[in-house]
Formats: structure tokens, C-alpha cells, sequence
């Protein structure tokens, strides 16, 4: 009887696929322990988080109005739900450091100094994206919305729904504020050249409305205030190309 015998490519690639799961899953654990970590130091202090969170609303509000909660439950959880996603937005520069030291075993020496630049730029324009959108847009749009309201409409938000709304527009400006990155990717990778980028700032404009529609709740003031900047960011970023890329063949 012939004896069953493994190739030693095959146990080669086996370990390999076997030490990068189990490095996954290293990975995964500690970016779930460091956002229970800063779940945990911010759930005393859940009701200050929710109301700062809140503050760009009340501010606007009329007077003798004030925020409800239509839901029985809505006056506990959705100041925890506030916390949880504050320590998201916290533990973003952990989560994207536990993702590139994954891909990092993976890469060739040349794309691992590249690598790391991209990570750390990313994570920044991410947070200028969120910035941008809790400290300037959503005032606008919040006072925006509150002054259009008919006569004998008085305006009281419910806590959840203001939450998701927030919540949605923080990422949705955290997302869109990645333009930079993918311009910079796909000139510096050959995928696509400067010229082409340029010929094509007619349709980057009306992608950039149509991303807003997508994105933002379904009112034109919304999509401007992200489409805009997402353009304004398409042509920083093919002026840097410019400066400093050269195209590949």
C-alpha cells in the first residue's frame, strides 16, 4: 500500500493560510478589546457624551422646545448607543494600525513603506471629514431646518432618530473625505493617468452630487455641503499628482 504523502508546496501555502488566520484573529481580538477598553472608561460619562453629541441640534432650537424619546427604552440606551459609536470614531487609528500590521506580513518591501503613509493619512483626513461635519455642517443644516419649519410646527426631535441622522452624517463626510487617497492610489498604481483625471472633471463634479444623494438625507442643502468638498478634494488631489506623481506606463 503506497503511503499518502503531501506535497511541500501545499504544506507551505497551508501554513501560511493557517499563521495568518490565526493572526487575524489575534488582530481582531485586540481591536475588540481596545474599543471595550474605551467603551468601558466612557459609559460613566454617557449622558455628557450624548448631550455634546447633541449640542449642535439644541442650540438651534426653538425656544420652549426641547429633544423627545418616543421609545420606552430610548432614554437609556441611546446614550449608550452615543457612547459606542464616540469609541469607534476613538479607536480609529487603532483599528486601521491593527489592519495594516495584517496586510504588512503580506507585502513586498517596497509597497510596506508606501503602506504605512496611506494608513496614517487616511486616518487623518477621516477625522477632518467627521470634524468638518459636526462642527461646521451640521450647525448649518440644523439651523437650516429648524428656521424652514411651517407656521404651527414646533420642532422636537426624537433622541434615536436624531442619533442615526448624526451618526450617519459623520461617516458619510468621514467616507467622503477619502477622495484624496483613492485619487493618489490610482495614479501612483498606473491605474488611471493625470490627463484622464483632468478630461474628466464634468463627471467627478456630477459623481460628486450623486455620492452626496447617496449618502446624505434626501434634501439638496445636505448633498451640497458634502458634494462640494468631496470635488474641492478631487482637485487637491490632482494638484498634488501633478506636483509630485509622475504617470506610469
Amino acid at each position: 500500500m503506497t503511503d499518502f504523502q503531501i506535497d511541500p508546496n501545499t504544506r507551505l501555502i497551508t501554513r501560511s493560510l493557517l499563521d495568518g488566520a490565526l493572526e487575524a484573529r489575534s488582530r481582531a481580538l485586540k481591536m475588540v478589546l481596545g474599543l471595550f477598553v474605551i467603551f468601558a472608561a466612557l459609559t460613566p460619562f454617557a449622558d455628557t457624551v450624548f448631550h455634546w453629541i447633541a449640542e449642535p441640534l439644541m442650540k438651534r432650537m426653538p425656544a420652549n422646545s426641547q429633544m423627545i424619546a418616543k421609545d420606552v427604552a430610548s432614554p437609556f440606551l441611546t446614550p449608550l448607543k452615543a457612547t459606542l459609536w464616540a469609541s469607534v470614531f476613538l479607536a480609529m487609528p487603532l483599528i486601521l494600525y491593527q489592519i495594516w500590521r495584517l496586510i504588512d506580513r503580506w507585502l513586498p518591501a517596497r509597497a510596506k513603506r508606501i503602506a504605512l503613509p496611506f494608513i496614517v493619512a487616511s486616518a487623518v483626513l477621516f477625522y477632518v471629514g467627521v470634524a468638518f461635519g459636526f462642527f461646521l455642517v451640521l450647525p448649518m443644516a440644523f439651523g437650516f431646518f429648524t428656521k424652514v419649519a411651517p407656521k404651527g410646527v414646533t420642532v422636537m426631535t426624537d433622541i434615536k432618530s436624531y442619533l442615526d441622522f448624526v451618526i450617519g452624517m459623520l461617516f458619510a463626510f468621514g467616507l467622503a473625505f477619502q477622495v484624496p487617497i483613492a485619487i493618489v492610489i490610482v495614479v501612483w498604481t498606473g491605474l488611471v493617468s493625470r490627463k484622464t483625471l483632468a478630461k474628466s472633471r464634468p463627471y467627478v463634479f456630477l459623481g460628486a452630487f450623486v455620492v452626496g444623494m447617496i449618502l446624505t438625507p434626501p434634501d439638496v442643502f445636505s448633498q451640497t455641503l458634502l458634494a462640494l468638498p468631496m470635488y474641492a478634494l478631487f482637485e487637491a488631489a490632482l494638484l498634488f499628482c501633478w506636483r509630485f506623481i509622475p504617470d506610469r506606463a
